[in-house]
């Protein structure tokens, strides 16, 4: 199998959580498919648009992974869609849709767009593969990611079984649709005392400067 990879997301791909899931997915593709070929093409990048689009018109096998900003596909990779040309129906176009949300409710509006998506372009639906509590990746060390990450090589390994993410294996991957009233209380409590401190450590990481409370355009 040949397929052809595209990172929605609007990060860089070195900053991308998106591309260390597909780095993954990957790897569990080529354990059950040991020919599979792949390209992998980041939005990110405008250079690579046009190399893109040729490989989307030549191929028939597409996977998308998107990460989801407060329940909204990144508006860089629906313009790059919309340069596409409609298909004759022989292509198929599957979906990972990750977030940092954790309740897999939270990515439903998103799924439901992605389902109508593939035919818009003159496409087959494959499934989507949700998953959230993926914001952590960038901040943490391999050894803190690697148990989250290497479950996404059995979901590589499924998507070649099962031609796409329209499984039952896919669809339990999404983990909890909603958390119980107990860890809703505990997430309450570890959001109001501990959370902004490392909130805090995250943003000096990156460079900030200023508080998180402040208010530059008031």
């Amino acid at each position: 199998m040949h397929v052809i990879i595209i990172n929605g997301s609007p990060r860089v791909q070195n900053l991308s959580n998106t591309d260390k899931i597909i780095s993954r997915l990957v790897k569990g593709m080529k354990t059950e498919d040991k020919g599979l070929t792949t390209e992998l093409y980041s939005i990110s990048d405008r250079k690579q648009w046009e190399e893109a689009r040729g490989a989307f018109n030549k191929n028939t096998e597409i996977l998308i992974a998107i990460p989801l900003y407060v329940e909204c596909i990144p508006g860089l990779l629906l313009e790059f869609l919309d340069t596409l040309e409609k298909k004759n129906g022989d292509t198929r176009i599957s979906f990972v849709l990750q977030s940092g949300f954790a309740e897999a409710s939270q990515l439903r509006c998103g799924e439901e767009y992605l389902k109508k998506l593939p035919g818009l372009l003159g496409c087959t639906y494959g499934g989507t593969l949700i998953k959230g509590d993926n914001f952590s990746y960038r901040f943490l060390g391999e050894e803190q990611t690697e148990k989250p990450l290497s479950a996404y090589e059995a979901m590589g390994a499924s998507y070649i079984r099962n031609k796409g993410f329209d499984s039952d294996e896919a669809r339990a991957f999404s983990g909890p649709e909603y958390f119980g009233a107990g860890m809703r209380i505990f997430l309450g409590i570890i959001f109001a005392t501990a959370a902004p401190l490392g909130f805090k450590m995250m943003a000096k990481g990156l460079g900030c400067t200023k508080s998180l409370k402040d208010r530059p355009y008031l």
